[in-house]
């Protein structure tokens, strides 16, 4: 009798214990698989340098798309031109830090080339 209360407890701490991950792991399956069905990029904050939007030469409505950037923020990102680093964002108090928190990994600042550039003129861009 002791070793089938034993056993019926065993199970039933496993039975909880693996619910909530059962849960969790069913519940982002189904949404990944709803996202992937809509969307055709995937969302992931691992944003390839391919895919991030380019502050320096973006327009104002593909800057707008980006979460929490509206029309305000569009513009003064375009007026602030150029940008030596997304950072520029912050350290030139275009946008809030909850703002840039949420566009950081979607945006990069391409520097600009020599024949763009009036500082680097006659100089090979800097490459890291």
């Amino acid at each position: 009798m002791k070793l089938r209360n034993l056993a019926r407890y065993l199970v039933l701490m496993l039975a909880l214990t693996t619910l909530p991950l059962l849960a969790q792991n069913t519940a982002s399956s189904a949404t990944a698989g709803g996202k992937a069905a809509r969307a055709s990029k995937p969302t992931s904050s691992a944003t390839s340098p391919s895919e991030k939007l380019d502050i320096n030469s973006a327009t104002k409505d593909q800057l707008e798309a980006l979460l929490g950037i509206g029309s305000a923020y569009s513009q003064k990102i375009v007026d602030g031109r150029p940008y030596h680093s997304k950072r520029d964002l912050l350290t030139r108090k275009i946008v809030p830090q909850k703002t840039y928190d949420g566009i950081q990994d979607k945006i990069i600042a391409h520097r600009a080339t020599a024949a763009k550039s009036k500082s680097s003129a006659g100089k090979p861009p800097k490459t890291k």
